[in-house]
């Protein structure tokens, strides 16, 4: 008989997680405000927030943590950081930043301006907030396959390059680059094929613009360009890798997601120009720009995160678990994002809750409802992410509203996989008595998901 699939590491260290009961997460919920990012994590029994930041380490990086050079200057733990990037993606210049977003306002204090429109696959919440605070338009031209979760597309993070050429047709003059995100977070986690890169590079040379990669999630996407895109099938991810970095100018990372560190970012780019332009920033924000708001440490074991997040074996495991807890809501019905994500799976809140209007938030009641259920917390992608419309103040309800459960690398066994999977059954099943979410009480202008306030609709 064929051998069952097995994960390629086996742990070495585990930390304890506590079961709770009903009767405390609904006290904990109600003093959190029903917002799930204020619980404390010790009231949390699987936590799917985010992936960002929350795997675990390997040993070889434990390691190299310890040979971290700290100089303020010089570092040797930045060299050794600027040669990873150099050799695995490609770049020649590289300024480290304490994290992603940090990476984004960074580069974006060289890049945009007020009035600038920034074309791209579905912005994700920082980058849209970074844009939108300098007062430019994130302009989403995804193709629109994506917002039909139901549809099977093994490319569904693409961009429509019609749209794009219409865009830059019509914006040339406003559109200071071409934003490409990969893998498409806030599409479902899906990826972007190689033809998609190969289609925004012509379009960026035709009206001489470039194109920044957001590129926290860059190995999963050349996973599945090798597992589903014809002529790839034979080529190593590092190959495939060096082919979509080929296509773009510069790139912002949350080194958090694919390095696998619980800290670091960075952003890379071809062009010394600009370069020099970003470290006036880098010092200004982050720190000198051989350390940017990290440590040697942590430059060291993000070096080798980077080595160790672009093998096959290891992105296949991870993978595989969010494609089985995918298999598991198809057992049970519950309906997501399909295909199955690269680091999360996508519930979809309005088909699951179709009772629950909009105007009260069906995926964070979803989400809600699941901690409540079982102690699992996930993260709502839907109306509260997607803030009020910068112009009118009124709230943007998207097409897709949608309950991320998003995957720790190296973190959860399938045991975990099938506790949450049993948990989401048991709030489809009674989905039908669920017929209202909540309302906001207080909120921020920009990202107001982070801290929002809510209260039970009566």
């Amino acid at each position: 008989m064929n051998l069952p699939f097995a994960e390629s590491y086996k742990i070495k260290m585990v930390e304890p997680i506590r079961r709770s009961t009903r009767e405390e997460r609904e006290k904990w919920m109600k003093d959190a405000n029903y917002n799930l990012f204020k619980l404390k994590s010790d009231y949390v029994f699987i936590d799917l927030l985010t992936d960002s930041g929350t795997g675990a380490m390997s040993d070889k990086q434990w390691s190299e943590m310890m040979l971290g050079d700290e100089s303020y200057a010089g570092a040797r733990s930045y060299f050794n950081l600027k040669e990873t990037i150099k050799n695995i993606l490609g770049f020649e210049y590289v300024l480290p930043t304490h994290q992603g977003r940090a990476a984004e306002n960074v580069l974006f204090s060289a890049l945009i301006k007020e009035g600038d429109i920034i074309p791209g696959n579905s912005h994700f919440d920082t980058t849209k907030g970074h844009i939108e605070f300098r007062k430019a338009i994130a302009l989403d031209v995804t193709i629109d396959e994506a917002k039909d979760t139901q549809c099977e597309l093994p490319f569904k993070g693409n961009h429509d390059l019609k749209k794009l050429a219409e865009v830059m047709a019509k914006h040339r003059d406003k559109v200071p680059f071409i934003l490409v995100t990969v893998t498409n977070n806030t599409a479902g986690g899906q990826p972007v094929s190689m033809e998609c890169l190969k289609g925004v590079r012509a379009i960026a040379d035709q009206y001489q613009k470039p194109v920044v990669f957001d590129s926290a999630r860059f190995a999963e996407n050349a996973y599945f360009i090798k597992t589903r895109e014809k002529g790839y099938e034979n080529k190593t991810i590092r190959e495939i890798v060096k082919e979509m970095f080929s296509y773009a100018d510069t790139m912002t990372m949350s080194a958090k997601k694919d390095a696998i560190v619980n800290m670091g970012g960075f952003i890379a780019t071809k062009h010394q120009d600009l370069y020099e332009k970003a470290c006036m920033y880098n010092i200004m924000f982050e720190g000198y720009v051989t350390y940017g708001g990290m440590s040697g440490r942590d430059m060291n074991a993000l070096a080798q995160g980077l080595h160790e997040g672009t093998e096959f074996d290891y992105l296949e495991t991870r993978i595989k678990q969010v494609e089985y807890l995918g298999k598991k809501l198809d057992e049970y019905g519950v309906p997501y994002q399909r295909p199955a994500g690269g680091h999360a799976i996508f519930v979809d809140a309005k088909k699951v809750l179709e009772h629950v209007p909009r105007e009260q938030f069906p995926a964070q009641t979803l989400g809600v409802e699941l901690y409540l259920e079982a102690g699992v917390r996930g993260v709502e992608i839907g109306a509260i992410l997607a803030d009020r419309d910068p112009i009118t103040k009124e709230n943007r309800f998207p097409e897709l509203e949608l309950l991320r459960l998003a995957i720790p690398r190296r973190t959860y066994t399938n045991n975990h996989i099938e506790v949450i999977a049993a948990a989401l059954k048991n709030v489809y099943d009674r989905r039908n008595s669920i017929t209202k979410g909540f309302k906001i009480v207080k909120e921020q202008p920009i990202m107001r998901h982070f801290t929002v306030d809510l209260e039970r609709v009566n």
